[in-house]
């Protein structure tokens, strides 16, 4: 248990700052490309009011589409590279301009505007190339600006973020799985004494239990019968039970209860459990409807796993009214075998489903007496599937439609 909590408290907390770093990191990348392309749309946009070139006159006073920017270097003709491709609207190449670039020369020209061409975006990337289309004059030119030099820092920036994210993220999830030991000592120590004091104080009842039963079945044979010697016998038997399921309990959850692990016809084990509750279905006029996949094998426990069937059926007859309907299933899918146990109950269900398997929780308070439970079977039947490293949930349709299902692993 111990081991779980701090598996989750380390789990939450690096997903945490994984969610935390992502999104700090994408909205400043984010930030940044904006501003790369609107720095680059902002001298395309120049350019295309230009006829492809830059104004001779003025240049400081050039603005920007969106308004930043507003006062452009005069140096920045001398500092772009670019070039442009004037075509008809059939594509026919009518003139090329690679008079300010280096890296291309007019085939390569060419052959990008003609790919710009066929795409449907005004705006975009060819390669490191911003591009603009734009008309003139009946006609279509295509200017590109080489950002390359731009792109190249966005991108540093990105993997050097996102690596240092990273970075961080490794030294954090290492000082959290060092401290976390430390802040889960103290739940432990408390959880460690809780169970050493249950297994301690179980032992120690069960001594003075054995002798009351045995000085009551004593007196039981020299008396004659006598309602008050039934009840201490009665009660007796059931404080010896409620201590054999705390101790079984603390045994299941510590661990050091032996479990035989062979394969076994889980099919069989299931469908004569569920014949041995029929007589008593039956005087309580409920139903069992079956619906067990046969030749289903499992690899398990068999006394613990007929246990928690046990368990489950005696819950599922204790707790639902008269005249009403038991649903069993057992099917395996994919990779795990699926027991469900689904019945109306006779009383109002919890929001919170999972109080169900806390120890001596009670739904329904008022009718412990008369079931005689204590709210443990449901513990063990948790601590059971725990063992065989598989899953309990509860479920409900509505206030009194309950539904438990187990899921154990097909091969452990």
């Amino acid at each position: 248990m111990i081991k779980k909590l701090r598996v989750k408290l380390i789990a939450v907390s690096m997903l945490s700052l994984l969610v935390v770093l992502l999104l700090i990191m994408t909205g400043v990348n984010i930030l940044n490309y904006h501003r790369v392309v609107t720095k680059a749309d902002s001298i395309l946009h120049v350019l295309k009011n230009n006829q492809g070139t830059f104004p001779k006159k003025n240049m400081g006073k050039a603005h920007s589409p969106t308004g930043t920017d507003k006062n452009m270097s005069p140096e920045l003709p001398y500092k772009s590279r670019y070039f442009s491709v004037l075509l008809t609207e059939e594509g026919d190449v009518i003139l090329t301009d690679t008079e300010k670039v280096a890296a291309i020369d007019d085939d390569e020209a060419v052959e990008a505007a003609k790919d710009v061409l066929n795409r449907k975006s005004k705006y975009g990337f060819y390669n490191d190339y911003r591009y603009v289309r734009c008309n003139e004059n009946g006609n279509i030119r295509i200017i590109f600006l080489d950002w390359s030099e731009y792109l190249s820092s966005f991108r540093t920036v990105l993997i050097a973020s996102y690596g240092t994210a990273a970075l961080g993220f490794l030294a954090v999830f290492v000082l959290i799985l060092i401290f976390s030991g430390r802040i889960v000592k103290p739940i432990s120590e408390s959880y460690e004494k809780q169970k050493r004091f249950i297994s301690d104080a179980g032992h120690e009842i069960k001594t003075p239990i054995t002798i009351i039963r045995a000085d009551t079945e004593v007196l039981a044979m020299d008396m004659e019968k006598n309602e008050w010697l039934e009840d201490i016998q009665l009660q007796t038997e059931r404080l010896a039970l409620l201590t054999d399921d705390l101790l079984y309990l603390s045994r299941m959850e510590e661990g050091r209860h032996p479990l035989q692990m062979i394969e076994f016809p889980l099919s069989d084990l299931v469908t004569d459990i569920l014949f041995s509750f029929q007589s008593a279905a039956k005087l309580q006029h409920k139903t069992i409807h079956c619906d067990i996949q046969p030749m289903l094998a499992l690899k398990g426990d068999t006394k613990t796993l007929s246990q928690l069937v046990s368990i489950l059926m005696e819950n599922a007859l204790k707790y639902s009214p008269e005249y009403s309907e038991i649903r069993i299933s057992l099917k395996k899918q994919g990779r795990t075998v699926n027991f469900s146990v689904e019945n109306t109950a006779n009383y109002d269900l919890p929001e919170e489903l999972d109080q169900l398997f806390d120890r001596f929780y009670q739904a329904d308070q008022s009718r412990s007496s008369q079931t005689g439970g204590y709210g443990l079977g449901l513990s063990i039947a948790k601590a059971i599937t725990d063992a065989h490293k598989g899953k309990i949930t509860a479920l409900r349709k509505d206030a009194r439609h309950l539904t438990i299902v187990v899921t154990l692993p097909a091969n452990l």
